[in-house]
């Protein structure tokens, strides 16, 4: 029990001496200090464990190492002491433990074989090298040996043997024919791992006098051939050819050529074997086969999965290669051959050892005087290796001892060491498929701090970035590191930094105020020292405008922006990338500040534009994609098949859509016969489609050509396809638009649309012509004619109906019976006239004709209407009129009335009525004569206000231009207009109608006045015309004003007015501008007379020569339209009694267009809206 606690303790303190060694100094690699600091070797270079060298070349044999003081070195050879001084063409290089054996001049590598080791040694310790194995290279040539030729029948299986001679390194294998070509290799053919030609069935193209094994070696690049081989296939087919030559039926000659059998394995033999490979190497395993057909292998991992990622198939998976292999892959792989008749398999039983690797590689170590440390060497194998340590190349065994050094297994503890501690140790971990070996010094120092670290050094770096302060160090014991901020700054501590081992400072997010000076302060019980070092935390830098994505056609221009944002006090460079690659040198690129233009776009110019932005501390980037698009290419390969007399299918491939998907296709057709090089659209398809089936037409000899369509316009049209002509046939179909009309009394033409192009179906295309009088029992008489679309039938009975048909022909047939049309012969002018014409008189502007409708036969045609010519012969108001105006109206169809719009009234008419057909008008009925009664009048041709005076205006007019009937009277309406728009009460006077002027008296000063002023008949009142006038101002008023006018409060008062006037104006002038509406309707509305409304007639009819204008309303929202339209209860006739007009055009109240015009009257005024200016006087008045 006591035993057991001692070791128990034993290892506790272990456990807590090994925690303190982590401590364990490192020397920097600093040129300046290693120069000051002795150490013992440390091997650097040295050649490879198995060397094998060309016999050809001197052999040298590196060794360099490092150490202070230089070490020295020495060698030996196969386990003794190799005197280098004693052999004269061995020498060593200066400065360097390398070997040059010269063999150039007459040596031999031969004599130069073994194992060498080199020692690298100074007054600190020796290190020793790998033991490197010097063999030369051998490519012996192949032995002599007689080829046999092979014969071998079809479908058997055959290997070709290589069996290249041993060389070192063992060559590479590869089989040619004479002319240096590789021979193709497939499933069928291959070659094996060992270098053999392997058959799984021969063919008769296998049959050559010329497969040669070449045996490559790439140490002395020399390459080997062997004898060619003969290989001689018999075919069974040619066999039997030649015995048919000979006999006409046998056996034989009928019998299967080939005998297929199931899959044998080729290689490996029977049906297990073993494979052992080490770890870390390449695990090549391989199954060939052999059968009819030939096999298909596949490999499994029995019980598990082949390894992802490191599994691959070579020679068309007739080998399985496993790289990187490790324990894990062991266990059993099996291959299995199989074809249609059966398979076979094998299984690889796998097992992975490993020679020795690392695990824990010894370190150096740097201590000082009474420090503990421990060197650690691990390593793993399969077998596990042993381990064993040696001191400056000795056995640790029998080397001196040394009290500070204990060797615990992998492990050797050192515990109060001392300079004289200082020595080179060597672990060794072996096992029967190689060793390691490595060197691990321990160094006694006892060295100040020292800071390694150049002063002042200047760190600069972005905001929001991690800064590292160096602080490289070095001391024995190891110092402590301690960080300050500023001149007077306290240590740093917390949170806001991480201290590393190697004395940096690290600021994991520096800020700007992170900015500043650092101070690093090193001490060991041998001293102290210090460093400053200086940060500086600069802006990042930003693309604040980033490059957007682009689509944009060929040949157009488009823009990428960049704009940065970057610390002042760094200088930005940008620069533009293409895929990640420099721009093309175009001078199309053009680079701006802050973008790039590229003009006159191609298709090659499609990719990604990155901006970079750089600055000696960051760099930023942003990308887009330029996306260039075009119309398509045009289609390819147009392909015609499923090849019938009234179909073909035409299939193609699309061109490049140039990134604008194709929507579709169309298809056009060409006839070689009879319209070559004009092309006709056929058809169009989607564009996901190819091919597409067609119509064809008989006797067409086509071509055809397919366009692409996309978003961006058509594609350039193919190449024309193939040309195909179909078989003649009848024609499928007639002419269209047959008709039978007379262009005489005696005759009938018929005509008709041709047949077009392929529609003919075949040559000789002509037509059969057929007619007869209808409803007579008449027979067809016929007539076959060509190259015309009419026919003109002679000598018939005027306008009598025909039946007629038009059928098509050509030298193949007649085309289905045509359908039967109606047509008549000619036509000739009606016999007779209507009879009973009577007049109704509607109202003054309108009336209603009726008459007899004439005998059907009598109108020898077909009946188009009846027309009426009807004329004015005199106003009953004035004299009888020189000039006769003949109106017409025409009404379609067999009608009996008619109604006649747009008459004046108070006038004497006569018409007449006439029928109509195709061939013109009949005779004239006897004329008739109406009179219309009177209407209202017009309005006064003018109205003139002159003389004004205080208190009277004299008033002038004429009388209306179109009076209508007798005048009896005229009626004047007014009334007053104050200065804020403002109607006063109307004032009505009537007079005489034979008076033209009247002076209207006690009318009030200064006062504008409004006037309604219009004419009057039995039948009532006409239009009205309006005026406006101002009274003139009394002479005292207008003095007393001027008075007013001097006095300064007044002009006071007037400049603040005008002002004010002058912000109105400025802002209804802005109002006007954004689209503010003034009022001014609204205000004439107001103004209106109240009282005047439209006149119109009681029976509801045409309104008579009123002009629009004069019919607005006198009060606000009251607007009665003028009664111009004819009422249901007076009239039962619709629209369709009224002709239509042949010298004149009617409103759709019936009434001429522009027939009469009354004279355009002004819009009631309102304020300073009149005819006349304001008085200004009168202006001033209004503030008083």
């Amino acid at each position: 029990m006591m035993t057991k606690k001692t070791i128990s303790a034993s290892r506790a303190s272990l456990i807590l001496f090994l925690c303190r060694m982590i401590t364990a100094l490192e020397v920097p690699l600093d040129p300046i200090l290693l120069k000051e600091l002795s150490q013992p070797p440390t091997i650097t270079q040295q050649s490879p464990k198995d060397y094998i060298v060309d016999p050809r070349e001197n052999i040298v044999i590196q060794c360099e190492a490092k150490g202070k003081p230089p070490p020295s070195f020495s060698w030996t050879r196969n386990g003794t002491h190799f005197d280098i001084d004693k052999d004269a063409r061995v020498t060593v290089k200066p400065n360097s433990g390398t070997l040059v054996i010269n063999i150039m001049n007459g040596g031999k590598a031969e004599a130069y074989e073994g194992v060498y080791q080199c020692t690298a040694r100074n007054e600190r310790g020796a290190a020793i090298s790998n033991n490197i194995v010097i063999r030369p290279s051998r490519s012996p040539l192949w032995t002599k040996e007689k080829v046999e030729p092979k014969h071998v029948r079809e479908g058997d299986p055959l290997v070709l043997h290589c069996s290249p001679p041993v060389g070192l390194p063992p060559p590479i294998i590869f089989w040619m024919d004479n002319s240096f070509q590789r021979l193709p290799q497939n499933e069928r053919v291959s070659q094996g791992l060992n270098g053999d030609l392997y058959f799984s069935n021969v063919k008769p193209e296998d049959t050559r006098e010329d497969y040669i094994c070449y045996a490559r070696f790439n140490h002395t690049q020399t390459i080997q051939q062997k004898q060619p081989i003969s290989v001689k296939v018999f075919s069974m087919d040619s066999l039997n050819e030649t015995i048919s030559a000979n006999l006409s039926d046998t056996d034989f000659y009928g019998a299967k050529p080939l005998t297929e059998r199931r899959p044998t394995l080729l290689t490996p033999v029977g049906s297990t074997s073993n494979k052992v490979e080490l770890r870390g190497n390449v695990l090549l395993l391989e199954c060939i086969a052999e059968g009819l057909p030939t096999p298909v292998i596949r490999w499994i991992k029995e019980g598990g999965e082949l390894p992802i990622n490191r599994t691959f198939f070579e020679n068309f998976k007739k080998t399985l290669k496993i790289v990187e292999v490790s324990e894990a892959d062991s266990g059993k792989y099996k291959c299995v051959a199989r074809n249609p008749l059966g398979s076979t398999h094998h299984t690889i039983t796998v097992t992975v050892k490993a020679a020795p690797y690392w695990i824990t590689a010894p370190r150096n170590l740097v201590l000082s005087p009474g420090e503990d440390g421990t060197l650690i060497c691990r390593a793993n194998g399969n077998p596990k290796p042993n381990i064993s340590w040696l001191t400056n190349g000795v056995p640790i065994a029998i080397a001196p001892e040394d009290p500070s050094r204990k060797v615990d297994g992998d492990t050797i503890i050192f515990s109060d060491v001392q300079e004289r501690s200082s020595a080179v140790y060597q672990c060794n971990a072996s096992n029967e498929y190689g060793y390691l070996l490595a060197n691990a010094f321990v160094n006694v120092l006892a060295e100040p701090p020292r800071i390694l670290t150049p002063a002042n050094k200047l760190y600069q770096i972005i905001a929001n970035n991690p800064a590292l302060l160096d602080c490289a160090f070095f001391g024995s014991p190891v110092p402590e590191i301690e960080w300050f901020k500023g001149v007077k700054g306290s240590i740093l501590h917390g949170d806001l930094y991480v201290f590393h081992d190697n004395g940096t400072l690290e600021i994991p997010v520096a800020q700007k105020d992170s900015t500043g000076t650092y101070t690093c302060v090193a001490r060991n019980k041998l001293g102290k020292v210090q460093n400053e070092v200086h940060l500086e935390v600069k802006d990042p830098t930003m693309i604040i405008k980033q490059p957007e994505y682009k689509i944009i056609q060929k040949g157009g221009q488009v823009s990428f922006e960049c704009t940065i944002k970057h610390d002042r006090t760094l200088m930005p460079t940008i620069t533009w990338l293409k895929d990640n690659g420099e721009l093309p040198v175009d001078e199309r690129f053009i680079i701006h500040k802050d973008s790039l233009a590229i003009m006159n776009v191609t298709d090659k110019d499609d990719g990604t534009y990155t901006c970079v932005a750089n600055t000696t501390l960051d760099s930023v980037s942003a990308s887009a994609v330029l996306t260039v698009v075009d119309r398509p290419d045009p289609p390819f390969d147009l392909e015609l098949t499923d090849q019938l007399e009234r179909s073909i299918q035409l299939s193609w491939i699309p061109g490049y859509d140039n990134n604008s998907p194709i929507t579709n296709f169309v298809i056009e057709y060409e006839d070689g016969m009879r319209e070559p090089g004009v092309w006709h659209y056929q058809t169009e398809v989607h564009g996901t489609q190819t091919t597409v089936q067609l119509k064809l037409s008989p006797y067409v000899n086509y071509s055809f050509r397919v366009i692409a369509v996309n978003e961006i316009g058509r594609s350039q049209p193919s190449e024309a396809s193939e040309q195909y002509l179909t078989k003649a046939a009848k024609p499928d179909e007639n002419p269209s638009g047959v008709q039978g009309i007379g262009s005489e009394p005696d005759n009938l033409v018929i005509i008709w649309e041709p047949l077009k192009g392929f529609q003919s179906n075949g040559p000789g295309l002509q037509y059969k012509v057929s007619w007869r009088q209808k409803d007579v029992g008449d027979e067809w008489t016929s007539v076959i004619v060509a190259n015309v679309s009419k026919y003109i039938v002679s000598g018939t009975p005027t306008f009598v109906p025909y039946e007629i048909k038009v059928q098509a022909l050509n030298d193949l047939g007649y085309a289905p019976e045509p359908a039967e049309v109606i047509g008549h012969s000619g036509e000739d002018l009606p016999m007779v006239a209507p009879g009973n014409v009577q007049v109704h008189i509607v109202n003054s502007t309108l009336a209603k004709v009726h008459w007899d409708p004439v005998p059907l036969k009598t109108v020898r045609g077909h009946l188009q209407g009846y027309r009426i010519y009807y004329w004015k012969v005199q106003s009953l108001s004035k004299r009888r009129q020189r000039h006769v105006e003949k109106k017409i109206l025409t009404f379609s169809g067999n009608k009996t009335h008619g109604m006649l719009p747009g008459l004046e009234p108070y006038s004497s008419y006569k018409l007449n009525v006439r029928v109509v057909n195709g061939k013109g008008e009949g005779p004239a009925s006897p004329d008739k004569l109406f009179k219309t009664p009177e209407g209202v009048p017009s309005s006064p041709s003018f109205l003139k206000i002159s003389n004004p005076t205080l208190d009277s205006l004299t008033l002038e007019w004429g009388p209306p231009t179109h009076p209508n009937g007798v005048l009896i009277a005229y009626t004047l309406k007014f009334q007053p207009i104050n200065s804020t728009h403002e109607l006063g009460p109307l004032i009505e006077i009537r007079i005489p109608a034979n008076e033209t002027s009247l002076i209207l008296s006690n009318l009030n000063y200064s006062t504008r006045y409004k006037f309604y002023f219009y004419a009057q008949t039995s039948v009532g009142s006409g239009s009205q015309i309006t005026e406006e006038a101002v009274t003139i101002m009394d002479e005292a008023m207008a003095s007393r004003q001027v008075d007013i006018a001097t006095q300064g409060w007044f002009i006071g008062l007037m400049c603040a007015v005008a002002l004010l006037i002058l912000i109105l104006l400025i802002v209804c002038f802005i109002r006007r501008n954004k689209g503010g509406k003034y009022p001014v309707k609204e205000k004439e509305d107001a103004h209106a007379d109240p009282e005047i409304q439209p006149m119109k007639e009681d029976d509801g009819t045409f309104g008579e020569y009123s002009d629009a204008e004069d019919h607005k309303p006198l009060k606000k929202g009251s607007r009665t339209p003028s009664d111009r339209t004819v009422k249901k209860e007076d009239s039962d006739d619709s629209l369709v009694d009224y002709g239509e007009g042949v010298n004149g055009q009617f409103n759709e109240d019936g009434s001429f267009i522009g027939q009469y015009s009354g004279k355009k009257e002004k819009e009631p005024a309102e304020g300073n809206e009149s005819s006349e200016a304001p008085s200004p006087v009168n202006a001033m008045n209004s503030f008083v």
